[in-house]
C-alpha cells in the first residue's frame, strides 16, 4: 500500500473507533435488542460429574409491545442419560416486563417474593447489554440467582448467562447468536 493511502486508512480506522466508542458510551433503547435471534452456546456445570460440560441450542424472541416487552426463550439442552449419547431436553419460559421506577430498568410482571420462594425478576439495559436478573429463595433457606447478559455485537448478539447458589458459580451458558430475518 502506498504511504498516503495508509495514512488515510489509519485515520479511517481511528475516525471508525471513537464513533464506535461513542456510541457505545450510551445505553441502548430495548427496540434495538427486539427480534427472533438464534444461537448455540456452551454450558459448563460445577454440579454435574457426567455432564460438565454440554451443547446448547438456543433461541431467544424479544417482542415490545408499547412500554413493555416480552422476551421468551427457548433451549434445547443435552444432558440426561449417557454421556456419549444424552437425552435432549427442550425449555421454554416467557416473561413480560414493564418499566420500572428507574429510567432503563424494568421488573418482569407477575413478581414474586424471594422469601416466599417465588423469583424476583427485573431486567436493564447499560450500554449495549440487556441483563435480566432474577432471584429466589430455595427450599433450604439459600439463594439462586440467575443472570442472562444479552450484549448486541458487530456480529449479532452474544449470551453470557451464570447461575448462582448461594454466591457461588455453579453453571454458566455462552454463545453467539444471530438475528433471523422477519
Amino acid at each position: 500500500m502506498r504511504p498516503a493511502l495508509a495514512v488515510i486508512a489509519n485515520v479511517f480506522t481511528i475516525f471508525t473507533l471513537l464513533i464506535a466508542g461513542a456510541a457505545s458510551a450510551r445505553d441502548l433503547n430495548i427496540s434495538a435488542f427486539a427480534g427472533q435471534w438464534q444461537g448455540s452456546g456452551v454450558s459448563e456445570s460445577e454440579v454435574s460429574a457426567t455432564f460438565s460440560m454440554t451443547a446448547r441450542d438456543l433461541n431467544v424472541a424479544i417482542e415490545i409491545q408499547g412500554d413493555n416487552f416480552v422476551v421468551t426463550t427457548t433451549t434445547v439442552q443435552r444432558k440426561k442419560g449417557d454421556p456419549s449419547n444424552p437425552h435432549a431436553v427442550r425449555k421454554t419460559s416467557k416473561r413480560e416486563f414493564i418499566p420500572g421506577a428507574k429510567p432503563g430498568v424494568w421488573l418482569a410482571k407477575g413478581n414474586g417474593t424471594p422469601a416466599s420462594g417465588q423469583a424476583f425478576t427485573w431486567a436493564r439495559i447499560k450500554d449495549q447489554t440487556l441483563t435480566i436478573t432474577s432471584v429466589e429463595v430455595n427450599k433450604d433457606g439459600g439463594s439462586n440467582m440467575l443472570i442472562y447478559d444479552r450484549s448486541l455485537t458487530a456480529s449479532g448478539m452474544k449470551l453470557e448467562f451464570r447461575r448462582l447458589v448461594d454466591g457461588f458459580l455453579v453453571r454458566t451458558v455462552s454463545g453467539p447468536l444471530i438475528k433471523l430475518a422477519k
